[in-house]
């Protein structure tokens, strides 16, 4: 779904967004952003979605052919590996400017790479240059391979206390995940349940056993 140059500049508004901002955010040049704000030019359909997940994914919400709200809540479901795809471009905007943990559980790392293919070492590469955030991530006790291992930091789950569903807490948001015959992640931006995940995470990573290894050797790149 498309948005027009008034939803632009409203989600602009509400945000407190200058173009330059915009145009850091989107990695879209700030001359761009001015000529499709003042309709000097026509944008192709992928810049104009790119615009759109950016601002969603900062909270804003488009309704119709010109509103522009800012989510109070907010559920949503992503699914196949394009959706999560999706989840983890999500996870990059809403973190780079946010200050503090991230929190990860339940994790069997070779699934998120198995379908995350080679955006997976996009992801990791990003996140490491993030200088404010710390990543924690609980997997199963005796499991070693953490390939994330350069910027978070990894404890095992005693056996018994390892569930088969992931969840994931960043910023204001929880995510659940499930891999069956397809990833599906359902995110929920609502910081009270956010917050009660984050209780529920301090009492595991206690009972958790540190990691020592090391993160798996990357692939050449040509």
């Amino acid at each position: 779904m498309s948005i027009t140059t008034a939803q632009i500049r409203g989600a602009r508004g509400i945000l407190n967004w200058s173009q330059s901002e915009l145009a850091e955010r989107t990695g879209i040049s700030s001359t761009s952003i001015g000529s499709i704000e003042n309709g000097q030019s026509t944008p192709r359909a992928s810049t104009l979605q790119t615009i759109r997940k950016t601002f969603e994914s900062s909270g804003i919400e488009f309704i119709g052919l010109d509103g522009v709200r800012l989510r109070s809540g907010d559920i949503r479901t992503y699914k196949g590996q394009e959706g999560l795809v999706d989840f983890y471009e999500d996870i990059y905007q809403t973190v780079k400017d946010y200050k503090g943990d991230i929190l990860v559980s339940n994790v069997d790392e070779r699934l998120f790479v198995k379908y995350l293919g080679d955006f997976a070492e996009t992801h990791i590469e990003r996140m490491k240059n993030l200088p404010n955030i710390h990543y924690k991530i609980l997997v199963r006790e005796g499991d070693d391979y953490v390939p994330g291992a350069d910027y978070a930091e990894y404890r095992g789950i005693p056996k018994e206390l390892f569930a088969s569903v992931p969840f994931y807490v960043y910023a204001n948001k929880l995510a659940t995940i499930v891999f069956e015959s397809e990833p599906t992640v359902i995110v929920m931006d609502y910081p009270a349940i956010a917050d009660a995940y984050r209780t529920q995470f301090a009492d595991m990573w206690q009972r958790a056993h540190s990691i020592t290894a090391q993160a798996p050797a990357r692939k050449a790149k040509a």
